[in-house]
């Protein structure tokens, strides 16, 4: 298992400001991921763990500190350069809002390479092969609408994976998932990780979750702790 990291975070503060009204987010926050390896992020709800991860995943710019990826400090790029960035090098499922609704399976995982301007035959290529590894061929011209939790949590995954992410960041990716299905989903992290090498950060409520992990951290104020 590899050491390097391949994101490093330092010194994160989100302050959130309304009217007279000021909410600290996170409060001096660091955490490392490092390559190849699966960290688990459990803590109590309203503790900074999905701010935390719009953060690294450079979809908010902290107030202060500092993300760096593949070396390279993401924290301060001009918001068109930071999502180009995230398309390639970042993976998230979120909570909420993963696919695009008037979509199909397939489109929706084409989506993210079509925006980064990859080759029509790659794209196809790529589509037909996350379709196959996650047991989706046949849902790929499916509205998403129409699937099953499981499944639209696998075109989640897909839909991340489309760029080969050094990083895949998920937030609840079980959260309202059955035990059967939640195992499965949780065995193509780990395929991901074992496979293809990037380092996971999976925040979570559920204890099966992190026992699946590598690394087990705690968020409590707006801190990472060990």
């Amino acid at each position: 298992m590899s050491t390097a990291a391949a994101v490093e975070a330092d010194g994160l503060y989100v302050i959130y400001r309304e009217r007279d009204l000021e909410t600290v987010a996170l409060r001096g926050a660091e955490i490392a991921l490092p390559e190849g390896t699966w960290t688990s992020l459990m803590g109590p709800s309203g503790s900074g763990k999905s701010t935390l991860v719009h953060v690294l995943g450079g979809l908010l710019e902290p107030s202060g500190g500092r993300v760096v990826i593949d070396g390279e400090d993401i924290t301060r790029l001009p918001p068109a350069e930071r999502a180009q960035r995230r398309r390639r090098r970042i993976g998230m499922v979120l909570q909420r809002d993963n696919l695009h609704p008037l979509l199909d399976v397939g489109d929706n995982i084409a989506l993210p390479l079509r925006l980064d301007g990859r080759p029509a035959p790659h794209i196809r290529s790529r589509v037909r092969e996350l379709l196959d590894s996650l047991g989706l061929s046949d849902r790929a011209r499916q509205p998403v609408g129409q699937l099953s939790g499981g499944e639209a949590q696998r075109v989640a995954i897909a839909v991340a994976l489309a760029a080969r992410p050094t990083v895949l960041l998920a937030d609840e990716i079980t959260g309202e998932l059955d035990a059967r299905t939640a195992t499965g989903v949780l065995d193509i992290l780990a395929r991901v990780r074992d496979d293809e090498g990037a380092a996971i950060l999976t925040v979570t409520h559920n204890p099966s979750v992190t026992e699946r992990a590598d690394l087990r951290l705690r968020m409590r104020d707006g801190i990472v702790i060990e």
